[in-house]
């Protein structure tokens, strides 16, 4: 029998199909006993519309795999932040066409302040690698990107923006 975590770590984001939960750091945990299985996640923000999917989507493939009792907890603290997201993760949203995050400084412990800043100062082209561009929207298709365009080579792209 394949282990659940094996299971867990193949399980595909819902908005960011390109990527699996575990690529993007949101499985925090899964502990197996016996046929029961205990999957611990934390969503890249406490209001994601994707969660109940996520939830769905482990249960469905650690009942296919076998295990009568599945349980998927949710933990909010620590929040979750793009410094979660794997290396291949990185890697693969680059490869689709998504430039990954920078890296964000460490948080003190407790609620997460409200930072309003401008843009990251430096976003590379995913396509052609260039720091040459220009954010043409805040917000893109999730709440955590932002799209850009690359003066270089004129291309639009998505940003995941740093959280």
């Amino acid at each position: 029998m394949v282990t659940a975590r094996t299971i867990v770590a193949e399980v595909l984001d819902p908005e960011m199909p390109m990527l699996t939960l575990d690529d993007l750091g949101v499985i925090r945990g899964v502990e197996e006993e016996g046929d029961g299985v205990t999957v611990t996640i934390t969503p890249t923000y406490s209001g994601c519309p994707a969660i109940e999917i996520m939830r769905d989507d482990l249960r469905a493939r650690l009942a296919a795999a076998g295990y009568a009792r599945i349980e998927v907890r949710t933990v909010l603290s620590p929040p979750w932040s793009t410094d979660w997201i794997s290396d291949d993760g990185r890697r693969k949203l680059a490869e689709y066409g998504v430039a990954p995050p920078g890296a964000v400084a460490p948080r003190p412990a407790g609620p997460v302040a409200l930072v309003l800043r401008p843009p990251s100062a430096v976003v590379r082209c995913p396509r052609c690698g260039s720091p040459a561009t220009d954010e043409l929207s805040r917000f893109g298709p999730t709440a955590c990107t932002a799209l850009r365009r690359c003066t270089a080579c004129r291309e639009p792209f998505q940003h995941m923006k740093e959280l």
